[in-house]
């Protein structure tokens, strides 16, 4: 595998688009705060954005990133993924890298590309004299549980002592350690009808809906004709 940022091959951008399109539930790609500022990342920060490529420019993973000001405490983290991509462009005197997302196309998943690419994510943060990688990590089988507090499901653990969410062990198994939960890290807003079409589901009453592929449920008030969701994620941390 080979490492291609977006500032050496920028004629990747669409073909990983492409192939990665699938890989997140589509209300992910409807952020409030996110969407904001997720094209500035090619355009502004194209040496810390990358595709994995194997032979003949296969898109074996397609991954953001961007560095950021934190003064290694709890206290100063980012509010989530939110805080993080905001604090990247609002403040200066980046110090560490964090991570945003890794996307491997679904015929390439279970070959170990998610852990070559946190592996080539800390080879970026080197490459530009960063000694520290953050994630707001999104746990892989909190789909499984939403009803369960992500405080509570980011310290599940299995009989062998490991990280009970997988992608959250994939970061272990590599040296990252859990910070913190963070359970207002992505927000989300939409009509009803928009939640509607991101989800496949209707909502004919206003409350708190469980949804295919959420984190957490969705709350859906229809006299204001309005869905509200804040997605969960875990705070992990690899030095370099």
């Amino acid at each position: 595998m080979k490492i291609a940022t977006a500032a050496e091959r920028p004629e990747l951008l669409g073909p990983a688009w492409e192939r990665t399109r699938d890989t997140l539930p589509e209300y992910n790609n409807h952020g409030d705060v996110l969407n904001e500022y997720w094209p500035r990342l090619t355009e502004e920060r194209a040496d810390f954005q990358f595709h994995l490529t194997g032979d003949d420019d296969e898109i074996l993973a397609r991954a953001r990133s961007i560095p950021l000001r934190w003064d290694r405490t709890l206290q100063d983290l980012p509010a989530g993924i939110d805080g993080a991509i905001a604090r990247g462009f609002d403040e200066g005197g980046a110090s560490v890298l964090c991570a945003l997302v890794i996307m491997v196309p679904r015929d390439s998943q279970g070959r170990g590309v998610s852990a070559a690419a946190v592996r080539a994510m800390g080879d970026i943060a080197r490459r530009h004299g960063l000694d520290t990688l953050i994630a707001p990590v999104r746990p892989s089988w909190k789909e499984r549980y939403p009803l369960v507090p992500i405080e509570r499901f980011a310290c599940w653990r299995r009989p062998d002592g490991r990280l009970f969410d997988p992608w959250m062990r994939v970061h272990e198994r590599l040296g990252a350690a859990v910070l913190k939960p963070e359970p207002l890290s992505l927000r989300i807003t939409g009509t009803t009808t928009e939640w509607e079409s991101w989800t496949g589901m209707s909502f004919p009453d206003s409350g708190d809906y469980w949804f295919p592929g959420g984190l957490a449920t969705v709350h859906i008030d229809r006299e204001h004709d309005r869905g509200s969701y804040w997605e969960p994620n875990v705070w992990m941390h690899h030095t370099l």
